[in-house]
């Protein structure tokens, strides 16, 4: 594929050798953004994005990690104003963390009104088994001109996915989204002007393997297929879909 292909959903920090891998972008010119699980890794990820030409960094504080970490909203909150992107964050009402849920909803609040508050901030943002909690939480706290949020791996109804399109959020889509017939029917009723792409790697498999970004080429050609349209094409409305948001924000 000619056109410069979109990971915008991808745990560099999390493969066996983040250096290698975040070398693999540039060497494969795959632009990525590598969000991050906690505050933490805000320092190393930061580092390493700034020396590359495709690696952008998030600063996240996943769902997942709240109920063991909540204070780290603080360093969170202390990190914002270097970040642009910010990610992994948002809700996650799946039975293992169901019992965090009041506790995800407040750190959720903060972050949005955070981003609110500090404006042109890209949002990554997890809804798993809560998209329309997070779509509430959206439009109260974060309407679109004071930030972007994109839906990572969103697996919400159909009617969420339509109030998500008016709240002006962006989908970022893998292709496990495209592998079931249920999701694979939301993703192509969304408007492509909103779609980008993602591996969420390494959480993802190809050939017995952790996805890499340059994996990203598979998204892509089964969007295509979807949409009964040409790989090229659709790669470059992603492209243009990614250009179109950085500029609204």
């Amino acid at each position: 594929m000619k056109n410069e292909l979109i990971d915008f959903h991808c745990h560099l920090d999390l493969y066996s050798d983040f250096p290698a891998i975040t070398m693999e972008c540039e060497r494969a010119g795959v632009l990525t953004l590598a969000v991050t699980t906690t505050p933490r890794a805000w320092p190393r990820n930061r580092h390493v994005a700034s020396t590359t030409r495709c690696v952008r960094a998030a600063l996240g504080l996943h769902p997942q990690l709240v109920a063991k970490r909540p204070e780290e909203i603080l360093l969170w909150e202390k990190y914002l104003p270097e970040a642009r992107y910010v990610g992994e964050v948002g809700l996650d009402a799946g039975t293992r963390f169901i019992r965090s849920f009041d506790l995800q909803k407040q750190i959720f609040e903060r972050v949005l009104q955070h981003c609110a508050r500090a404006g042109g901030k890209i949002l990554s943002v997890h809804s798993v088994r809560s998209a329309k909690v997070v779509l509430d939480m959206v439009e109260a706290h974060l309407p679109p001109p004071q930030g972007r949020v994109v839906m990572h791996w969103f697996t919400g109804s159909q009617a969420d996915a339509r109030r998500a399109v008016d709240l002006g959020c962006y989908f970022s889509v893998n292709a496990e989204m495209l592998a079931g017939d249920r999701h694979r029917a939301t993703v192509v009723d969304l408007p492509l002007e909103r779609l980008l792409t993602e591996t969420d790697g390494p959480f993802t498999y190809r050939h017995g393997r952790p996805t890499q970004p340059a994996d990203v080429t598979v998204v892509i050609e089964a969007l295509a297929e979807a949409r009964s349209a040409a790989p090229d094409d659709v790669a470059i409305a992603v492209r243009a879909n990614l250009d179109r948001l950085e500029e609204q924000i």
